[in-house]
């Protein structure tokens, strides 16, 4: 059995940026084994499988896995895989806006494909998230001295530290300037003798309203126990949670927000994620994520039958 797969460059159109993600247009027939392997194999951030339904429309079942296990939802696969059906033809594109449904296990998801001559330029999808906010955080000190940065760093003025979940939680800790995001290093020591470990996150998104890029209005980084030191993993799984956080404080308007958060710097796969936010005080959050993608590689896959 022959396995066909892509691999796209995810929230960039710059090779060797973003995120890597493998895509199997055309899974039919694979069992879990075969894809966890697959995963496994290719040692990407995520691998997704798609599969076609028996009715003939332009709904996708997705299914994602790690090099360890199967993700029941992920955004960077969302952005990859409609890049992908719609490049290689599997679901035909037509100039301005092509709207399609992408399951994954946690159900379905509407997505738009932009196309110039016939061609993906932008994918965006939607989602309504519930949040959960706690504004119990570490203290200034136990933050600069698990992120190993000053606490005149930290930003009090417009924003402050707090605990948000959607699903997962993230610690999200704002700075003022994007050197100290970037420059920013986890001390497992330091998080260990604090409280964090009491909040429930294991991973702390650092953000700072500011970016050299005029393409991005903000700066975001991931970091925590379970991450490398020098480590950079995409952010597009946290960016629910961030949008959580800014209609959190009072300043944050009602009405719709329009924004772009960037990941990396030129040296480091940067990435740029676009959000749109419909803030209007309510429990659930409409929220759109989009982005670019460029294909990196394509190949086949010679299976065992």
């Amino acid at each position: 059995m022959k396995a066909d797969y892509y691999i796209a460059d995810v929230f960039t159109t710059q090779l060797f940026n973003g995120a890597q993600i493998a895509v199997f247009p055309n899974a039919d027939g694979l069992n879990e084994k075969t894809m966890q392997l697959l995963a496994r194999e290719l040692n990407l951030s995520e691998t997704v499988f798609v599969f076609h339904p028996e009715r003939s429309d332009t709904l996708r079942k997705m299914r994602i896995f790690s090099p360890k296990k199967e993700v029941d939802f992920a955004g960077h696969p969302i952005i990859a895989t409609a890049y992908v059906l719609g490049l290689c033809g599997d679901i035909p594109l037509k100039d301005g806006i092509t709207p399609i449904v992408l399951e994954q296990n946690i159900g379905p998801i509407d997505v738009n494909i932009t196309a110039v001559d016939g061609k993906p330029t932008f994918v965006q999808f939607a989602r309504t998230v519930v949040s959960i906010v706690d504004r119990f955080a570490p203290t200034d000190e136990e933050l600069a001295s698990f992120l190993g940065i000053k606490q005149t760093e930290l930003d009090h003025k417009k924003y402050s530290p707090r605990l948000v979940s959607c699903g997962f939680p993230y610690l999200i800790v704002p700075v003022w300037n994007y050197d100290t995001v970037r420059q920013a290093k986890f001390n497992s020591a330091a998080w260990s003798q604090s409280i964090a470990p009491q909040t429930a996150a294991q991973e702390i998104l650092l953000f700072a309203p500011k970016t050299p890029f005029v393409d991005s209005d903000f700066n975001a980084r991931l970091l925590g126990p379970h991450i490398g030191i020098y480590d950079d993993p995409p952010i597009g799984s946290a960016m629910p949670a961030f949008a959580s956080y800014l209609c959190s404080f009072e300043h944050t308007r009602k009405g719709t927000h329009v924004f772009a958060v960037d990941r990396g710097d030129a040296n480091s796969r940067r990435s740029v994620i676009n959000l749109e936010m419909d803030n209007k005080g309510h429990e659930q959050l409409p929220l759109r994520v989009g982005g670019e993608a460029v294909l990196f590689a394509q190949g086949t896959i010679d299976l065992p039958e």
